[in-house]
């Protein structure tokens, strides 16, 4: 029903490129769009979280570099996890 995502760390400087890192959730559906708070993003790690395996890992859904903040991902229904994006 709904794809939340918080910047838990804004982007900061970290040599010549930004890094930025937040969280994700899927309640009951099986993805959206982490706003990465960059304004263009090269790299993102996704890493769900949880008590049990995991079956499906969260994939990107994108070909990288991604023009402004929006990345979109793909994940296993009701999925939760953290990210970190590099870019500008």
């Amino acid at each position: 029903m709904a794809f939340s995502t918080t910047i838990t760390l804004r982007p900061i400087a970290t040599g010549n490129r930004r890094m930025s890192m937040g969280t994700f959730s899927c309640a009951s559906t099986t993805g959206g769009d982490i706003n990465t708070g960059l304004r263009s993003c090269e790299m993102i790690v996704l890493q769900q979280v949880g008590s049990a395996v995991v079956a499906d890992a969260p994939v990107v859904n994108e070909t990288l570099p991604v023009a402004g903040s929006a990345v979109t991902i793909v994940t296993a229904s009701s999925a939760a996890g953290n990210w970190i994006a590099w870019g500008y």
